[in-house]
């Protein structure tokens, strides 16, 4: 594991309902009480079932998820925003106007673009968690945990 981990990182999406939950999910999993991990939503949304559902494949419970938008951030003492929707590329470039802060675009699917069976869409979400969770090897080293 990198000994260079930021102390807090923030996750943000579209809606904070699928991609940022998903990333925050998998980072306080793999990276536990190393690293303080938030999401937000450029706009706030309702968790999906979907992202719960292939999060629990991993054993990483996000049921109690509550979406939230930067709008209500109280604190923004965070190290590093990665953004994975444009829209929340462009509110996290807003917010590190006025704080010193990192800002990462990790351009990700948005699995409910998918159509076709059920099958098919569980698929793309799958797609998506296993994309973020790459990102987040990538960038923070090895990870502790058992491995997609």
């Amino acid at each position: 594991m990198s000994e260079d981990l930021p102390s807090a990182v923030l996750f943000a999406c579209t809606q904070n309902a699928i991609r940022s939950p998903m990333a925050e999910g998998l980072m306080r999993h793999y990276y536990g009480h190393r690293v303080f991990t938030a999401s937000v939503g450029a706009m706030i949304g309702e968790l999906d079932g979907f992202a719960v559902s292939v999060m629990e494949e991993l054993g990483i419970d996000i049921s109690s998820h509550r979406p939230t938008s930067f709008d209500d951030l109280e604190d923004t003492s965070f190290d590093i925003i990665i953004s994975l929707s444009p829209e929340a590329q462009h509110k996290a470039v807003e917010l590190t106007r006025t704080m010193a802060c990192d800002v990462e675009y990790w351009p990700t699917l948005d699995p409910t673009f998918v159509v076709g069976s059920r099958e098919q869409i569980i698929d793309s979400y799958r797609a998506t968690r296993d994309a973020i969770l790459q990102r987040i090897r990538r960038r923070f080293g090895q990870i502790s945990g058992p491995v997609v």
